[in-house]
């Protein structure tokens, strides 16, 4: 049963992030919904490459059959600088938005469009 709780954890982050992402009509709650969706992917991917009584593949002299997937591991650190670039442009343009609009609620900037 503990094996399967970071899958479940992924699928409720991700439905919460959905859902906030679709729901919410601030631009900030929808950018966190995104966030929290980054979240779940890396704790997918952490969870993809977990072994019982794997170790460390920074250890040289240990067997190849108990190493932990290095390949998630990176994949998840590389989704973690992403995740934090992407967070930071979309905040700037949120910033932006309220500075020549005066708002960041979705349903007055698509009223602008008309």
């Amino acid at each position: 049963m503990i094996f399967n709780l970071p899958l479940v954890a992924v699928v409720a982050l991700v439905i919460i992030g959905l859902a906030t992402i679709v729901l919410k009509k601030n631009l900030i709650k929808i950018f966190l919904g995104i966030v929290v969706l980054e979240s779940a992917v890396n704790i997918f991917l952490v969870a993809l490459g977990y072994r019982e009584g794997g170790i460390a593949p920074i250890y040289t002299y240990a067997p190849a059959g108990t190493m932990v997937l290095p390949t998630p591991q990176a994949l998840t650190l590389t989704s973690i600088v992403i995740g934090v670039a992407t967070t930071a442009l979309l905040l700037s343009f949120a910033t932006v938005i309220w500075k020549k609009y005066g708002s960041i609620e979705v349903g007055f900037l698509r009223r602008l469009k008309e």
